[in-house]
């Protein structure tokens, strides 16, 4: 498989630059960073004597950062989400383990429901794990669902 080093589309430019200031805002220097600029704000406000301007400056800055903030958290974090997701059905597809695990991500909440109750009985059992996922399977399989070929 080919990797492309170079972003290609706008898309790739926004992950790159979402997952570089993820590491470079979510770490100790990056929480020092922001320590430092509440306590100068804090220190200001006698200077300017406690006013509505002064503390418009740290509510409007804090937005703004938390607002932009969001939006490169979710994006990484929903990239860091699929890249494992990818590697745990490659896993899966490439084990002994049954493949109706390997897209549990799209199944209905009823389907994960009824997985996580067998699951529950059979360790109240301590039925090993082969017979628990064959047992989880048969529930998907009876309900006219099935996994992947």
């Amino acid at each position: 498989m080919e990797t492309h080093l170079e972003p290609r589309s706008a898309g790739d430019r926004f992950q790159r630059f979402a997952t570089r200031a993820s590491e470079r805002f979510g770490n100790p220097s990056a929480f020092l960073l922001a320590v430092a600029v509440v306590l100068a704000w804090l220190v200001t406000g006698p200077i300017f004597r406690f006013s509505d301007a002064w503390q418009l400056v740290i509510n409007t800055g804090t937005t703004i950062v938390t607002f932009l903030m969001v939006f490169l958290i979710q994006a990484t974090q929903n990239r860091d989400a699929r890249a494992i997701q990818l590697k745990l059905d490659e896993l899966i597809r490439s084990s002994n383990a049954r493949n109706v695990f390997a897209d549990l991500e799209d199944a209905s909440e009823a389907e994960i429901a009824a997985f996580r109750e067998e699951f529950r009985k059979l360790r109240e059992k301590g039925v090993a794990s082969d017979a628990a996922a064959e047992s989880a399977s048969s529930i998907v399989r009876r309900k006219g669902k099935r996994g992947p070929p």
